[in-house]
């Protein structure tokens, strides 16, 4: 197929399983629902990595939605990194699709068609190349979030959800801000033409930066971290499965793109994100400890993931494709990991009927896939091999040695530091519900079914291939990393002809010296500021 004629199909990658959602509410028949749950997200995957190996060799694609210049219509661009986060994060979609109907958490109607609209609303903002539509289709992600609290929730995690609810909306309202400023002080939303824009203080500078608290806010980041191990582990276990791939990781990539297009890796930002990421580290590591349920422990490890992801941000000014294909490397590995310990602890407490600590005791005997699976993932969350942890956390730890100053003795110390904490974290779960004594009074026959274990068990075997595999995933995140820094590639795919958007919105100069760009820094100096 050529690539104009992929380009021309890619908004349908995002809209068809909004059409599927439409058809999922609407048709009568439960097993149809629960095909269409499992089978949109499995093509959604097998759909992004296919795709993903076509740009691996041809570069990005893009298409602007009617056929209108860039800067006016609507901008999907397809490249290796926002492919391979869609393809990792629809994969977790499945597993925890998959674990729903195993559980009976989909007894409602509604839920195949919440979690297919969720899926479309995460396909959207991967693919999108404008602020504004980010902000429309997190917003179609967001929608169904709170109707699958709602049709999978207890009184008490209803209650939760009004938090989940009350901070989306907030963060939300935020973001919606800071885009209309963005456009107000520049004069287009589109991420292209705004490339550079905020390098050393552009006009838009102050706006972006409610755009990047909003985002950082949704990412879960220390110090508005809070409200994320207070909400997910109220929710049903498929629910913060899907929420754990899809809500942070959209803030996360959107962070990571903003970083490299917009600010253009600006080097005064490195001692502040190293300051915040240190922060949200530690307290991820160590705040888990004083936890007394699976889950919750687990939301601290979420908190204690998203700065290892974020901190290579810091050393974007050595080799900024290898330190940037490492925090991406540690953000696939993060989905799966944490996808699976969460499914691995949902099948425990729908079995068992809790995720309390001290409720629990002495299933490593008891329940040996279960304990095998999450034995896995914790050696993986902490960095052993041979899990693909071990090669997340060396590849930030060379990202971070790479400048060979006082950031790297920092990020290296802090990294250390919180892969202790996250250890004794993982210390504490195996203790209190692993070791032990058997549990008294609990019927001999119960345990852990096998079809339960399924789901999270996918991912701790994708998990294993991560590291048994290394090389083929180091040259999909090295893909993804070139193709950040390949800002010309990027706004070639997402305009089109930028000589056309010239005379579109409120920026003076979008010179045709952007298409004929053969380097980062002469696309930048064509953008307009």
């Amino acid at each position: 197929m050529s690539a104009e004629t992929l380009s021309a199909l890619l908004p349908l990658v995002a809209i068809i399983p909004l059409l599927l959602a439409g058809v999922a509410a609407v048709i009568p028949w439960a097993p149809v629902r629960v095909a269409l749950s499992l089978a949109t997200p499995a093509l959604m995957a097998a759909t992004a990595f296919a795709l993903l190996y076509r740009v691996m060799d041809s570069g990005p694609i893009g298409h602007n939605v009617g056929g209108f210049p860039g800067g006016v219509s609507i901008p999907f661009v397809a490249d290796a990194f926002s492919l391979l986060m869609l393809g990792v994060a629809a994969l977790v979609v499945f597993a925890g699709s998959w674990f729903a109907q195993v559980a009976g958490e989909n007894k409602s109607r509604f839920f195949p068609a919440l979690t297919l609209m969720m899926l479309s609303g995460m396909t959207g903002a991967f693919l999108t190349a404008d602020l504004f539509n980010f902000f429309v289709f997190m917003e179609v992600m967001l929608l169904p979030s709170y109707g699958l609290i709602a049709v999978t929730g207890t009184w008490h995690r209803l209650a939760a959800g009004r938090s989940f609810v009350l901070v989306n909306l907030m963060t939300s309202t935020v973001l919606l801000i800071g885009v209309a400023l963005v456009y107000g002080s520049v004069g287009s939303v589109n991420i292209a033409l705004l490339a550079g824009m905020a390098s050393g203080g552009g006009p838009g500078a102050v706006a972006l930066g409610l755009v990047i608290i909003a985002l950082s806010v949704k990412a879960g980041l220390a110090p508005v971290h809070t409200w994320l191990p207070r909400t997910y582990p109220s929710t049903s276990p498929a629910v913060m499965a899907l929420f754990s791939a899809v809500h942070t990781k959209v803030a996360v990539y959107m962070l990571f793109r903003i970083y490299v297009v917009i600010v253009d890796m600006e080097p005064s930002w490195h001692w502040p994100i190293i300051a915040l990421m240190a922060v949200s580290m530690l307290l991820g590591a160590y705040a888990g400890l004083a936890e007394t349920t699976m889950r919750r422990v687990l939301a601290y490890q979420m908190v204690n993931g998203m700065p290892f992801i974020l901190v290579v941000l810091a050393f974007t000014d050595g080799d900024a494709r290898a330190v940037l294909a490492a925090g991406i490397f540690y953000a696939v590995h993060h989905m799966v990991t944490v996808g699976s310990l969460v499914l691995v602890s949902g099948a425990i407490e729908e079995t068992y009927g809790t995720g309390t600590l001290s409720r629990l005791s002495g299933l490593a005997r008891r329940d040996q896939l279960a304990a095998w699976v999450f034995a896995a993932m914790a050696f993986s969350i902490v960095g052993f091999p041979p899990f693909s942890g071990m090669w997340g956390k060396v590849g930030v730890v060379f990202a971070a040695a790479s400048s060979g100053d006082a950031r790297s003795v920092v990020v290296i110390a802090v990294i250390v530091l919180a892969s202790l904490g996250a250890m004794l974290a993982m210390i504490r779960v195996w203790r209190g519900v692993f070791w032990g004594r058997p549990m008294q009074g609990v019927d001999d026959s119960l345990r852990v079914r096998g079809a339960l274990v399924a789901p999270s068990a996918f991912l701790a075997v994708a998990g294993v291939a991560m590291f048994v595999f290394a090389g083929v995933v180091a040259g999909w995140t090295g893909a993804a990393g070139d193709a950040l820094v390949d800002v010309p590639a990027y706004v070639e795919a997402a305009l089109g002809d930028p000589s056309e958007a010239v005379s579109y919105g409120n920026l003076e100069n979008v010179t045709t010296d952007t298409a004929a760009a053969t380097d980062t820094d002469t696309v930048r100096e064509g953008a307009t500021r």
